[in-house]
């Protein structure tokens, strides 16, 4: 889920001053005219005024606007209040800014309408803050979800506004909206394809590749993922990199060993592949499975010699998993993460020249990963000397 503070900044100021409440106002700046807006309320929205607009820009659009001086000690009380909230109901909130942030609420079994309206109402009673929320299977259509959710509102209230977005629907969901909405894609951008003839997320993936490399470069193969709706990033609580990890939920239940082997080998690629990006190896592999009645469990190794390679990794989760299937449980999630880490560099020079070598190719593949996309090469593995 992704939680946003409807008008934060004046929505607190509303608080201690109920007076103010639907009418327009804004925060920021001076009454003469000096600075600019950091926010404003939704009835002075209606009448043109935006964040960041000069004040004296939005006094003469509307000269009877109410301005409030900002007071950001005030709002960090206040947002502290909201993320302690956040923190009640998952260990997993990733804080975006004072008013924002995205939470991993996988492992509750209500549905994301009813998480959703119950956690924007405690927000509310708890607070008096007003929140919209997006829900979805990844923080990018999640966040997506809620913007869309906003710009549907219209009126001088907060709009409170729920947008769900079930699993299976994300490229549906995202293919009429305009291309100005997807992450990478600036206002420039957007300008030089709409001038294509190119409005809408949907439009530019019905476009052949080479056209659409051609006029967004060499990311495009990155971008085409996130036009699709795929988005593999977990929330994180930490700003210091501690662990490394990737997991995948199955609406199809896993139930056979070589399907969980194909899945176990997927999630140890992509974790070894970021721990080389960010030049790093982990000592401890761990495991994560939720079965199909929702229990979970974690499992974890620590090995002799830190890795950022696939093929260890994905042996060590292997023998994690075996030690406690019993062939019979289905499986819907799976896990992989490394911790313990440490920087590759004081691994280097300890490897053998095989090691080296197979450094040098995965980084390879790594680079072909980044151009043409994850899906345009393979490398499978022989099991390894623990040695």
């Amino acid at each position: 889920m992704h939680v946003d503070l409807d008008a934060f900044f004046c929505s607190v100021e509303e608080i201690y001053r109920p007076e103010l409440k639907n009418t327009p106002f804004a925060t920021g700046g001076s009454a003469d005219g000096f600075g600019v807006v950091t926010s404003c309320s939704y009835a002075a929205r209606q009448l043109g005024i935006r964040s960041a607009m000069p004040m004296k820009t939005a006094l003469r659009i509307a000269p009877g606007l109410t301005v409030v001086q900002s007071n950001y000690q005030k709002y960090q009380k206040h947002s502290a209040e909201v993320m302690a909230i956040l923190d009640n109901w998952s260990p997993l909130v990733e804080k975006l800014s004072i008013d924002e942030a995205f939470l991993d609420l996988s492992d509750l079994p209500n549905s994301s309408e009813i998480l959703a309206k119950n956690l924007q109402a405690e927000i509310l009673s708890k607070t008096s803050l007003p929140s919209s929320i997006g829900a979805a299977s990844n923080k990018l259509v999640a966040k997506i979800a809620t913007n869309i959710g906003k710009s549907n509102h219209s009126g001088a209230t907060s709009p409170m506004a729920i947008t769900i977005v079930p699993h299976g629907s994300e490229r549906q969901f995202l293919a009429p909206l305009p291309i100005i909405e997807m992450w990478g894609i600036g206002p420039k951008t957007a300008e030089k394809l709409t001038s294509l003839g190119i409005h809408s997320i949907g439009e530019i993936l019905s476009q052949p590749d080479k056209k659409m490399e051609e006029i967004l470069g060499k990311h495009y193969h990155h971008l085409k993922f996130r036009l699709k709706g795929i988005d593999d990033r977990p929330v994180t609580n930490r700003t210091d990199i501690q662990s490394i990890s990737n997991e995948r939920t199955y609406f199809d239940f896993l139930d056979s060993f070589n399907a969980v082997n194909i899945e176990l080998l997927k999630l140890a690629s992509s974790v070894g592949e970021r721990l080389r990006k960010k030049n790093l190896m982990g000592k401890t592999i761990r495991v994560k499975i939720r079965w199909a009645g929702f229990h979970t469990i974690t499992r974890q190794t620590t090995i002799k010699k830190a890795t950022n390679s696939d093929a260890v990794i994905h042996e060590e989760a292997i023998r994690l998993f075996r030690a406690c299937w019993d062939n019979k449980q289905k499986i819907r999630l799976l896990g992989i993460g490394a911790t313990n880490l440490e920087p590759a560099s004081l691994q280097l020079r300890l490897f053998s020249n095989e090691d080296q070598k197979e450094d040098k190719l995965l980084k390879a593949i790594d680079s072909i990963h980044d151009k043409y996309g994850q899906d345009i090469i393979y490398k499978g593995y022989k099991k390894r000397n623990r040695n």
